[in-house]
């Protein structure tokens, strides 16, 4: 995301903040199936897998699922899965170059904000009938849904937090987080004039990926990016300017700074000088590792701030299946695997991945966490940008915007229209 998030995460340790820290463009039509391809599945049959799978993955997700490969195959001992990691860096290109072509695998780990792209490409094949879609989180299960069909499930989720030190906040004289919009700017004022910080919170000032900040105060004021059926932007309205407002006004008030050095996030929350931040659950380890067992009770964290709601982005991996598979019923039986309560739980378990199925969280791995469980709540109210094939190119021209509003006082008003007339320009993209 996928510009997403997942890029640049970090998986370090299990989750438990114990023994160890929690870390968790395209042309074509999307009638159109690739050379070689066949007919969309309907229906999964009974009985086990057979016969040869393979299937893509990337980052560590591609290193670990070969060992929880080996229960599917226990199950389905006439099946033979081969996984092949991937660099994110190189994946999009590479799966790009499959569907021109027709050299994809039969099922793929897939970026939530590439599936636009490759459905409009007529590479996925629509989710057949059978899966219930009841258990997953339901910003999760619209990463999955192009145009009206959905294409794969949702294989594990992130969210974003609001990160806080609970000792700094109760010097600042909070003895609970705040619930509220108003309440996060009393703290973040407290936290500098109480607590010694010399910023309440760190934002970011637009650049890559900032959208996933500062949507979730956008959608809590009510905005939308797209109408209801994706065709049309609707960034320049008032409840975007709204949001905008708010999130602007912790530069302009000093709470929230231009000049912090890159990568220095987890450094700053335990030296006390920038003692809240908004990011996702592989941060958690990260700051602990960097402050060591003296932090780790220290370490808090609350759902975002309500307005209107208390919306949050949600990103993660789907899992797919391809078209032109040659043997897509055992594919589909393969995501069936992945897609179940206990396979989750015991992914999360191999790779410290969120699982997207919401009675997976009902394990004790995850349930006892001190701080996993607020993650939980927080996917009830989370948020996907929409799947069109050029959100990519939108979401830089939103960081752009974001940055002249952080760092050179541009208007709300004048960010979100020209959000809205270069969106417009870009166009949703897609047949």
């Amino acid at each position: 995301m996928f510009t997403h998030s997942i890029r640049r995460r970090l998986v370090i340790g299990s989750a438990a903040l114990t023994a160890t820290a929690l870390a968790l463009a395209g042309c074509g039509r999307s009638e159109d199936t690739p050379s070689g391809g066949s007919q969309p599945t309907t229906t999964v049959s009974e009985g086990p897998a057979t016969g040869n799978l393979t299937v893509w993955a990337m980052g560590t997700e591609g290193e670990n699922l070969p060992k929880l490969m080996e229960q599917f195959k226990q199950a389905n001992p006439g099946v033979n899965v081969t996984v092949t990691p991937i660099p994110w860096d190189a994946a999009h290109n590479k799966f790009t170059t499959a569907i021109t072509a027709n050299t994809l695998p039969d099922a793929a780990m897939v970026g939530t904000t590439w599936m636009g792209e490759f459905a409009d490409l007529g590479a996925l094949d629509p989710t057949p009938q059978g899966f219930d879609n009841s258990g997953f989180y339901e910003g999760a299960l619209d990463t999955t849904k192009v145009g009206g069909t959905q294409y794969g499930v949702p294989w594990y989720v992130e969210t974003r937090l609001v990160f806080y030190r609970k000792d700094l906040a109760a010097k600042a004289g909070f003895s609970t987080p705040p619930t509220d919009w108003d309440g996060l700017k009393a703290m973040a004022k407290a936290m500098k004039e109480k607590a010694g910080a010399k910023y309440g919170i760190n934002l970011q000032p637009g650049g890559d990926g900032s959208w996933q900040t500062v949507m979730p105060f956008a959608w809590s004021a009510g905005a939308n990016i797209t109408g209801d059926d994706q065709k049309e932007f609707t960034f320049d309205s008032p409840e975007m300017q709204e949001g905008l407002k708010y999130y602007q006004s912790f530069f302009t008030e000093k709470l929230a700074g231009t000049d912090l050095p890159p990568n220095q996030t987890e450094a700053q929350f335990v030296n006390g000088q920038v003692p809240m931040f908004i990011s996702g659950p592989w941060m958690a380890g990260s700051v602990a590792k960097a402050g060591g067992d003296a932090i780790k009770p220290n370490i808090g964290v609350f759902q975002i701030p309500k307005n209107k709601s208390a919306t949050s982005f949600v990103g993660g991996s789907d899992f797919v299946v391809f078209k032109a598979s040659k043997n897509k019923d055992s594919a589909w039986k393969l995501v069936k695997f992945l897609s179940d309560a206990k396979t989750q739980a015991s992914w999360f378990k191999m790779s410290s991945d969120l699982p997207a199925v919401k009675s997976a969280w009902e394990d004790p791995s995850i349930a006892s966490d001190p701080l996993l469980p607020v993650f939980g709540k927080q996917l009830e109210d989370a948020k996907a940008p929409p799947a069109i094939v050029n959100w990519e190119q939108v979401a830089k021209a939103f960081d752009t915007e974001v940055e002249k509003m952080a760092k050179s006082g541009q208007s709300p008003a004048d960010t979100a229209k020209a959000i809205q007339t270069k969106a417009s320009a870009i166009g949703p993209g897609g047949s």
